[in-house]
């Protein structure tokens, strides 16, 4: 198994276009990102990352969906998943509700 690793950078910058930085093989997403996805001001999303409360991991594709990476941030009872390529194109995201428990899971596995 890779180990993926997800960076934040948790700057107040937000490109127009979708794409999701890459630093040294980490994955860098800028803290307005996250805030515009989970309703937050950008310091609510520092704050936020610092304490915890906002979780992340990562997937590696395999087979068909090679190539590609999953990243999924967590937020109380809610979650985003983008979908990225090796240059961090956003190729889709989503975002959806979780049942308690799901947001305290972390870490990297394969789809």
């Amino acid at each position: 198994m890779t180990t993926t690793l997800i960076s934040t950078r948790l700057s107040s910058v937000v490109s127009r276009a979708p794409v999701i930085e890459r630093d040294d093989g980490a994955f860098v997403i800028s803290a307005g990102m996250l805030a515009d996805v989970f309703g937050l001001s950008v310091d609510e999303v520092r704050t936020s990352m610092r304490e915890a409360r906002i979780t992340s991991s990562s997937e590696i594709g395999v087979g068909e969906d090679a190539g590609r990476w999953r990243l999924t941030f967590h937020y109380r009872d809610r979650a985003c998943r983008f979908i990225v390529d090796g240059d961090g194109r956003v190729l889709s995201r989503a975002t959806f509700s979780i049942r308690a428990g799901v947001a305290s899971r972390k870490g990297c596995t394969s789809f």
